[in-house]
């Protein structure tokens, strides 16, 4: 646990939140300033920065419990659909591992972008990106 880190304190009881779900390995609460009511961040109890740094052990009851969530956030709210995404790193506004479930409806207005898009060309083919993240999985 880090002392510094808002989600070890919500973890640890030392901060508030409104809690959906606790078991031994995780902790799902609302997120306090949401995307749309019902956002759901769900963490491990352990503090881990990224998805990298999760124990073999706590990845698969980690993902059955978001799979779980992403189903009680669109039944309990109604919802269309919605969006679970994780951020490394980039756009991670807390450092501990934590994985978003919100609630989404047709026509809610969010214009979730992944772009610019960046296309492989001659200069830039595919198969030299293909064969650095092959290598990196190899070692």
């Amino acid at each position: 646990m880090s002392q510094t880190c808002a989600f070890c304190r919500i973890v640890a009881g030392e901060l508030p939140a409104e809690v959906v779900h606790a078991d031994d390995r995780a902790l799902a609460f609302l997120d306090h300033r949401p995307l749309f009511r019902g956002h759901v961040l769900l963490v491990p109890r352990a503090h881990v920065t990224v998805l990298s740094d999760l124990p073999a052990a706590d990845v698969g009851p980690f993902f059955l419990l978001a799979q779980r969530l992403e189903r009680a956030v669109e039944d309990g709210l109604g919802a269309d659909g919605s969006l679970v995404l994780i951020n490394n790193v980039v756009s991670q506004s807390v450092p501990h591992l934590h994985l978003h479930v919100i609630p989404r409806r047709r026509k809610d207005g969010l214009r979730f972008w992944l772009g610019p898009r960046h296309p492989y060309d001659a200069e830039n083919p595919a198969a030299e990106f293909a064969e650095k993240i092959r290598a990196a999985l190899r070692e």
